[in-house]
């Protein structure tokens, strides 16, 4: 009985360590766009019903899912979806079609400014959000000491938002973010623009005091991509290119970014390859020779490695293998 008891136990525990924070299954986000205000007018109006738009695929069949209490980096090139995902997921935005299952409360800092109101002093704001979140104003009283502390903006606290320096905004709009308690943590690319010390501060605090809260970090910071999340995401085009370890995942974008950034005609390796591949020297059917994938290829292409083969300084032969003291 005891051990029945026992297993029963740890099966309940695995379950919770199991649980599902974020469930995107098949999700698309498409944007109509116009070329004039004109062609917004006469589309609406047209009696066949005519289009004069065109469509925007800002997400395309994006389907991941995200386990309770872990730590997702989202990488990517501007306009690659980033922050439209991040907006989802915060139910800001609605999806063209798919779904987004979100188990918990959402805290999401977003783009600077978003949910606080410039005319309102730094307290009122503070009150105003935990309003928006659902939360009563005896518990946002009880945690306003935590948030002021948090955010050590001093008497700026009672002044208008709309006076303070887009360092100060970010410190009371995380303070405020982490100590509603939320399940669910999203910061969109808002820390980079405080100093240092507190972008330190931010990330010692999600570290120990949030470990069982679920966070999606969107960043342009390969270090804090690397050495924060648990897994990364690469957006391209509004697709999911890539997921898995944030090592890889960090690889992977630096790869892409640099084949995109110094892309070259291919014509000119081609004929290259077809050289090297009738010259005396380079054997075909010579498996010493390996050819280098495309995939692993990277950089501004002034140099071009085709192929490789390894040869022993002893014998002067080909080798396959190498070891200690062969080369």
């Amino acid at each position: 009985m005891s051990s029945r008891n026992s297993n029963l136990s740890s099966l309940m525990c695995c379950n919770r360590m199991e649980k599902t924070a974020i469930d995107i299954e098949n999700l698309r986000k498409t944007y109509r766009l116009y070329d004039s205000h004109l062609d917004r007018v006469k589309e609406t109006f047209h009696p066949l019903r005519r289009q004069y738009h065109r469509p925007h695929h800002a997400l395309q069949d994006v389907s991941f899912v995200v386990k309770e209490g872990e730590f997702i980096g989202v990488i990517g090139r501007n306009g690659s979806g980033k922050s439209t995902l991040l907006q989802l997921i915060s139910r800001v935005l609605q999806p063209t079609s798919g779904s987004i299952k979100v188990s918990g409360s959402v805290s999401a800092l977003l783009e600077l400014g978003a949910g606080f109101n410039p005319e309102f002093t730094g307290r009122e704001n503070v009150f105003m959000n935990g309003s928006l979140l659902g939360i009563s104003t005896e518990e946002i009283e009880n945690q306003f000491p935590k948030i002021e502390a948090f955010a050590d903006i001093g008497a700026f606290i009672d002044q208008p938002v709309k006076t303070y320096s887009s360092g100060m905004f970010v410190r009371l709009a995380f303070a405020v973010a982490i100590n509603v308690k939320p399940d669910i943590l999203i910061v969109d690319e808002a820390l980079a623009v405080g100093d240092i010390f507190f972008q330190q501060k931010c990330i010692r605090y999600m570290q120990e005091e949030m470990q069982k809260c679920t966070k999606v970090l969107v960043t342009h910071d390969m270090h804090a991509a690397m050495n924060l999340c648990s897994k990364l995401f690469v957006l391209d085009k509004g697709h999911i290119v890539f997921e898995g370890s944030p090592i890889e995942g960090v690889e992977y974008y630096t790869k892409m970014a640099q084949n995109e950034l110094f892309k070259v005609e291919r014509d000119s390796t081609k004929v290259e390859e077809e050289k090297l591949s009738t010259s005396g020297d380079n054997n075909p059917g010579d498996p010493a020779w390996v050819s280098i994938a495309e995939d692993t290829k990277a950089g501004a292409g002034e140099i071009k490695i085709i192929k490789a083969r390894l040869v022993s300084t002893m014998s002067g032969e080909p080798v396959v293998t190498a070891g200690a003291g062969d080369m």
